[in-house]
């Protein structure tokens, strides 16, 4: 059974670019960058994967020519990491290079701890060929990110740091909010000592008021990092955080195959769920 849009629209912006600018087009007007992901995961055919390419170029030229501020975030999963790795690499720098002739910018976004040390190792190749116009994400939650987050600070990369969204059991991750809150400020605090412009992605009032003390106690001006949420979340809180002069950005993601993100998205917080039960016979 196909479920209504209607479910998602808390989180998701639309199922198409053109139902997306509105919102893109609001966030730039207050300030706020923005950065739009395509949904979607784990394709497993080559025809599917090749349009997906195709598509997300599309995306960096329709943000080229309607002016916005936006950047646009990939799973390595939506091009054909599945079916073959050097398949997708070159799928990847095909995007790129489409990127790179725009001058924008590409995140490659984090998948469950089955993908991450591929998409680390796919990101390295592509950081060494395009610079800065790639990104990638690391999930705090993970035992091995104190490990990851040294290298690629070492490298000087564009992270984005965030707690982590997949269910991981405790052999591969951290369970007590407690310890996942320590290891993001212990990586953060690299990120902002060894990189040029950190991304800090995070809805919590604990780690945003610590990133502030940590970043005037260090004398680190509100210029060298971004602060992060998602669509749908604390939309007011990142308009303050722009007038009190600090860099933000919303991930808007938009897409058909939004259920198991927006599904994501439910099992972080009970509250969310009482919101779409709420709204959903809203008009």
């Amino acid at each position: 059974m196909k479920l209504p849009f209607a479910l998602a629209r808390r989180f998701v912006a639309g199922e198409t670019f053109e139902q997306s600018v509105s919102k893109v087009r609001y966030f730039n007007e207050h300030g706020i960058k923005v950065t739009l992901d395509l949904l979607g995961e784990n394709v497993k055919d080559r025809e599917t994967a090749d349009s997906t390419v195709d598509e997300y170029i599309g995306l960096l030229q329709n943000i080229h020519t309607a002016g916005l501020k936006s950047t646009i975030s990939v799973k390595l999963t939506m091009m054909g990491l599945d079916i073959d790795t050097e398949y997708c690499k070159d799928n990847l720098y095909r995007l790129l290079d489409e990127a790179r002739e725009k001058d924008s910018f590409v995140r490659i976004d984090m998948e469950g701890s089955d993908y991450t040390q591929v998409t680390i190792d796919l990101f390295k190749d592509a950081f060494r060929d395009y610079g800065k116009h790639v990104g990638i994400v690391l999930q705090s939650y993970l035992h091995r990110t104190k490990q990851d987050v040294a290298e690629l600070a070492e490298l000087g990369a564009d992270v984005r740091m965030c707690k982590g969204a997949y269910k991981e059991p405790s052999r591969v991750a951290l369970q007590d909010m407690a310890d996942i809150r320590e290891a993001f400020k212990e990586y953060t605090a690299m990120l902002l000592e060894k990189t040029t412009y950190p991304r800090i992605a995070t809805h919590d009032d604990e780690l945003i008021d610590w990133v502030k003390a940590y970043a005037a106690e260090n004398k680190i001006g509100k210029p060298r990092f971004e602060i992060q949420m998602l669509y749908g979340l604390r939309e007011e809180t990142m308009i303050d955080l722009v007038k009190d002069g600090y860099n933000a950005r919303v991930y808007v993601p938009y897409g058909t195959m939004w259920f198991p993100y927006f599904k994501r998205r439910l099992t972080e917080r009970k509250e969310n769920i009482f919101f779409v039960a709420r709204n959903l016979f809203k008009k």
